[in-house]
């Protein structure tokens, strides 16, 4: 092993995010351009021709007077309403054009998209009208609706507003005896048409998404609408941020059916990615809200993965785990499974494979997952003297999303902590001698074996003296190297870290601190080291303060150390500062620092300036005492 890269991971926890943004992108493509409300030729052509595109079912597009009137509609929700009286009036006006054309103007993009704004400023009860407009009679024109690729973002925008429905609904309770509203009852509706024609909706890319919409409502629970987040924007958020409602009693029946013909169907979800991601969907909603439902659940899926037939002698679950699909689902069953499953999946089906699972392009996924499940059980240690026989191999894949989910388990269960630093040091050729342990913090966050970083070998095969650390700058700090460090900054013993962070030169310091990956190397060192030991790295970056005050990223790594240093430290450090006043002062980063430190008071009333900064400091000690 001479080298480790780093590799992107191919796919995230949702499969459905990353897959479905690629099916919309390449929705418009297969269309002929066509402009809103186009010349009659063009539309007698394309009505001889037939429909378009599957799912608008040889629906007329809006004529040339109706596209501009719903794009006036749209700039007028722009400009705002002075008052809600306005509002409503306006609103009541735009639904009385939709009236008796609404199936049209949600398939139509430019219709589309305005009553999708729209929908939020109308009440309940009118939201509820569209809906039932749009599905027409009995439902019956719900499917083409929601397998519309404008159409289903229209029932996704009106499924939401029954969030609203709980907060009007306890003002109006007196009034809800005499039956569901009209948009509960318009929910129900969507609810019974999903269940008659499960098998198309799920494997539908636009009727799938309103599937998992109608899921996460009916279970109380919402995340950010889709039609925020803009194609070929990657999302950085770690995980949605969902908002509770109450829901009538009703939906919770509901789920129960809608959960249960799922079920019935999960064979898609092993096949069809698409599909996959709605049984995500599912276990991830029941998980928050019915956590009951969702044990049975995930039950019922292992029960169904582990009973398909595979090689005599082969567990199933070894074929799904390499699947683009299914390993998707397996995952999320993964993440959100109790200890008794985890334990029967890894005796049963994993053990003994888990290294060569960790190798593979897909399977590498959902053994990060297991990792990371198991840290919290008493499973975390057979698993893990199972993978640390194959770092190296591991290592020499590209798979670092591995080792560094193994390094963060091993922070947060306590354990083996002392044996991932040894098999790390003698996988990164600095375990012996014992001199090249100082060396260690470079390697890591670069993913260079020593021979490698300090080019001890030339082209020959020669090999070269030992060079002291100092000769070799920093660099090719990488993201994954990051993680790696930032997980070993956790655990229990770290002065291996510590010391070879002080090694560094000052300049190689700043580098540290104003690179996008290494500045969090350092602020996670900086922030869980002790009061003597912060002072030795601050030491050492002594000099280095301006400098990292007018750096975007090196400012933040310079308010982290200041929050978590003592009231002498942020006394050295001030005094720096202030020396560099009027640079600072002009700095579009360094002009924050300045405040945030309070730097006029400490040249002017340092006094004061220390009465304030020792208060803060009790504050904060006070806090963390409660938190530990």
């Amino acid at each position: 092993m001479r080298y480790w890269t780093e590799q992107p991971l191919p796919h995230g926890d949702n499969m459905a995010k990353g897959n479905s943004g690629k099916l919309q992108k390449a929705g418009p493509q297969k269309r002929k351009p066509v402009t809103d409300g186009g010349g009659d030729g063009q539309r007698k052509k394309r009505k001889d021709e037939g429909p378009a595109e599957h799912g608008e079912g040889g629906r007329k597009r809006l004529d040339g007077p109706s596209v501009g009137y719903f794009r006036r509609v749209g700039e007028r929700l722009d400009e705002g309403f002075p008052d809600d009286e306005e509002k409503e009036m306006f609103v009541e006006n735009v639904l009385a054009e939709v009236r008796g054309k609404a199936g049209l103007v949600a398939t139509d993009r430019t219709g589309s998209i305005t009553l999708q704004r729209l929908l939020p400023h109308c009440s309940p009860d009118q939201v509820g009208e569209v809906m039932a407009e749009v599905g027409g009679a009995s439902g019956a024109e719900f499917q083409a609706v929601c397998c519309d690729r404008c159409g289903g973002h229209v029932v996704e925008s009106a499924l939401r507003q029954m969030s609203r429905c709980a907060d009007s609904s306890q003002d109006d309770e007196e009034e809800d005896e005499g039956g569901p509203g009209v948009l509960e009852a318009q929910v129900l509706c969507l609810g019974q048409v999903v269940r008659e024609n499960i098998a198309e909706f799920i494997s539908h890319v636009h009727g799938s998404h309103v599937v998992r919409t109608l899921l996460h409502v009916l279970t109380g629970c919402l995340g950010p609408p889709r039609s925020e987040a803009r194609p070929g924007v990657k999302d950085r958020s770690i995980a949605a941020q969902m908002t509770d409602f109450d829901i009538p009693t009703s939906f919770w029946y509901e789920m129960g059916k809608l959960a249960e013909i799922l079920m019935e169907n999960i064979n898609l979800s092993i096949t069809d990615a698409v599909a996959s991601a709605v049984f995500q969907t599912m276990l991830t909603v029941c998980h928050r809200k019915r956590p009951k439902l969702c044990k049975k659940l995930l039950k019922r899926t292992m029960e169904y993965l582990m009973s398909r037939s595979a090689a005599p002698g082969v567990s199933p679950l070894l074929v799904f785990l390499k699947d683009q699909a299914s390993s998707h689902l397996l995952e999320t069953v993964i993440q959100l499974s109790h200890i008794s499953l985890l334990r029967d999946v890894y005796k049963n089906h994993l053990k003994g494979s888990v290294v060569s699972l960790a190798l593979h392009p897909i399977a590498n996924f959902p053994i990060q997952r297991l990792t990371a499940a198991a840290a919290k059980y008493k499973l975390f240690p057979r698993l893990f003297d199972e993978l640390i026989q194959g770092v190296e191999a591991i290592l020499a894949a590209g798979h670092m999303g591995v080792i560094v989910q193994l390094a963060e388990s091993c922070a947060e269960s306590g354990e083996k902590q002392d044996e991932m630093m040894k098999c790390l040091l003698h996988a990164f050729h600095c375990a012996e001698p014992s001199s090249r342990q100082v060396s260690c913090l470079p390697l890591f966050m670069s993913l260079l074996t020593y021979d490698v970083y300090y080019r001890l070998e030339t082209a020959e095969g020669d090999t070269q003296t030992e060079p002291k650390q100092t000769e070799v700058p920093l660099t090719s700090i990488c993201y994954h190297g990051s993680r790696l460090v930032q997980a070993l900054a956790k655990f229990k013993e770290r002065s291996l870290l510590l010391s070879s962070l002080r090694t560094l030169t000052p300049a190689d310091l700043f580098t540290l601190a104003s690179h996008a990956a290494g500045s969090h190397v350092l602020q996670a060192l900086i922030t869980t080291a002790s009061d003597k030991g912060r002072g030795k790295i601050l030491k050492r970056l002594e000099g280095q303060y301006s400098a990292m005050a007018c750096s975007r990223l090196g400012s933040r790594v310079l308010e982290a150390a200041w929050s978590s240093a003592s009231v002498s430290q942020q006394q050295s450090i001030a005094q720096e500062l202030v020396q560099s006043e009027s640079q600072l002062r002009s700095d579009q980063f360094a002009r924050h620092v300045w405040a945030k430190f309070a730097l006029s008071h400490f040249l002017h009333r340092r006094a004061h300036w220390q009465e304030i900064q020792t208060g803060e400091s009790k504050k904060r000690k006070l806090f963390n005492d409660i938190l530990s």
